[in-house]
């Protein structure tokens, strides 16, 4: 690479990368965040206390840490993982802690008399849940998952620690072998602002669309 166009594609390469971490890991965290926020609030307490303990020790533990028991550690008692894998499996499970208390805060936030009528109408507590409670509490939560999407962006930095070629990693590389330090970190400071951006603004169309015809339900 001769140029700064080549360093630019590399980092774009790297912002690949970024952008897969955030799409899949985000995915792993909605999928823990309402298995462990309604498992909290299930009628066993085996559930409730598994929930409850997945929750507590992704919360209070280093995502750095989670990051190399994920990539180091699990090989050892014979799950090999990609770099790719170890950091959506890290973020994923990280975020999805925080998501799972956003969960159950917005379905114990729905009012008693909404489940009071369900019990009048008969409804199952599955029914209750997918038809009533869950499409209430839904919006309820975006905008805090919104926010959980973009800390989950910004935290795909740690997978440079495993040599996996994120935005990150690549403008180090562009650092080293340029002497520059403005110039690569300037640029994928404005790619992981558009990012987060972008992120706002779907969740905050999401919001609205899922919002409508919401207080006609309630009344």
């Amino acid at each position: 690479m001769n140029d700064w166009s080549g360093y630019l594609l590399l980092i774009l390469k790297g912002a690949q990368t970024t952008v897969e971490l955030t799409v899949m890991g985000t995915a792993l965290a909605l999928v823990m965040a309402f298995m462990a926020g309604l498992g909290r609030l299930s009628r066993f307490v085996v559930v409730r206390s598994l929930a409850t303990s997945y929750i507590e020790f992704f919360r209070g533990t280093s995502v750095f840490v989670q990051l190399f028991w994920a990539y180091f550690v699990l090989p050892m008692v014979g799950f090999t993982l990609t770099p790719l894998q170890a950091g959506v499996l890290a973020l994923g499970l990280n975020v999805g802690a925080y998501g799972a208390e956003v969960v159950r805060g917005a379905v114990v936030a729905i009012g008693e008399e909404q489940r009071n009528a369900c019990i009048a109408l008969n409804l199952s507590r599955y029914q209750r849940m997918r038809h009533v409670i869950l499409p209430q509490a839904l919006p309820l939560m975006l905008p805090t998952f919104g926010n959980n999407a973009i800390e989950l962006l910004k935290g795909t930095a740690v997978v440079s620690l495993i040599s996996l070629g994120d935005m990150t990693f690549q403008a180090q590389v562009v650092r080293s072998q340029t002497g520059n330090t403005l110039i690569p970190f300037a640029t994928i400071l404005a790619l992981y602002f558009a990012m987060a951006c972008l992120i706002g603004f779907g969740m905050r169309k999401l919001e609205r669309r899922m919002s409508l015809g919401l207080d006609g339900m309630r009344r």
